[in-house]
């Protein structure tokens, strides 16, 4: 079986994550590649989606938000996803029980007692009169039949839970900052959560492919480090037939696309800026091929990251209007040029033309 080595299994990853060469499709047509884009911080994906498409212009994913063909919603891992609302209708369902595990596991003792169905029914009863509620609101409604379980935990389980909602706009829109008001998803895309399937388990097949083809070569380790999803292994003996399978360095089985890009190792890799939380860093259960192991919890620390030769060589702030670069190591040259000259375009960006500075800071030691 063929070896990949980690700076193939990396260059495979800028291709399929468009950031070997920002790609010229709509941000309709990224946010579905991706497979979503992480969300929990509203203004990150405006910067994700920069780095990866040519001409990106902020406004036209803002349209997609209140144009109701984007949403905001929990999905994998529990985390806050921006994705099509065709892709939060169809795996929707298919996340519910790890959803819940994953609020129970936060919340287990505060719930315990509660009926859970009762909940949901009474989460929707308040829902029901098509007004927006933030989880506070929502949780303040329901909270005098549960007392002892107090509101933070009840509205947790109802928004990333218990209820399919989406996060409205003006939430997530470009230079606007306002709280997370939920309205029920089928309500606000006027269709239906698709319901869970008898037999093969397809959505968990679909899943499987479209980690693959925004991800891959990757592990069934990887795919379950994104989705959160423990049940996959049905849908990736389903698959076996239509994948090709490598190994890594490590000796790990990986699986892929047939036809998905695996560029020659060699491809220059320009310099990436990443938002916090970027699925490109999180998005597996071993981030070798892009961070070395002593950064790796940069990634969960929120930390936006930047790109060298394809791998986190730093880290970078915004202040007053400046990018500010934190080498984790020290910049060759043409390395730091490099550097620059993506920062200054980001300075641009995020600040209207207003900006183009740069600041590259002493590398840490």
């Amino acid at each position: 079986m063929t070896v990949l080595e980690t700076r193939a299994l990396n260059r495979a990853t800028l291709a399929r994550q468009l950031l070997l060469d920002r790609a010229d499709v709509p941000a309709l047509d990224a946010v579905a590649h991706l497979g979503g884009v992480q969300a929990q911080e509203p203004q990150e994906p405006f910067t994700g989606l920069w780095s990866r498409l040519r001409g990106f212009d902020p406004a036209a994913l803002s349209d997609l938000l209140t144009g109701r063909q984007v949403v905001r919603t929990h999905l994998m891992r529990r985390t806050v996803h921006l994705v099509t609302a065709a892709d939060a209708l169809a795996w929707r369902t298919r996340h519910d029980a790890m959803l819940l595990q994953r609020v129970l596991g936060a919340y287990r003792r505060e719930l315990a007692g509660v009926d859970l169905d009762a909940l949901a029914a009474a989460g929707r009863a308040v829902l029901a009169d098509g007004e927006p509620r933030s989880m506070g609101d929502l949780a303040r409604a329901v909270v005098e039949r549960w007392p002892a379980a107090g509101p933070r935990p009840l509205g947790e389980a109802l928004v990333a839970a218990l209820i399919p909602v989406v996060q409205l706009p003006p939430r997530g829109l470009w230079r606007v900052r306002a709280g997370a008001r939920y309205a029920p998803m089928s309500t606000w895309l006027g269709r239906a959560v698709d319901p869970a399937g008898d037999g093969p388990d397809l959505v968990g097949q679909a899943l499987v492919r479209r980690y693959l083809a925004a991800f891959g070569p990757a592990a069934t380790a990887d795919v379950r480090a994104w989705s959160g999803l423990a049940g996959l292994p049905a849908a990736v003996t389903a698959l076996r037939g239509e994948l090709v399978t490598f190994r890594d360095e490590r000796g790990r089985e990986l699986l892929d696309l047939a036809d998905a890009p695996r560029p020659d190792p060699d491809t220059p890799a320009p310099a990436r800026f990443l938002p916090a939380f970027d699925n490109a860093l999180l998005g597996y259960d071993d981030r070798g091929r892009i961070v070395d192991t002593a950064h790796r919890g940069l990634s969960v620390a929120g930390e936006r990251a930047v790109l060298v030769d394809g791998r986190v060589a730093g880290t970078w702030t915004v202040e007053a209007g400046t990018v500010v670069v934190a080498p984790l190591r020290r910049f060759s040259r043409a390395e730091r040029d490099a550097v620059t000259e993506e920062g200054q375009e980001l300075a641009v960006f995020l600040s209207d033309k207003e900006s183009d500075r740069v600041r590259i800071a002493d590398p840490a030691r």
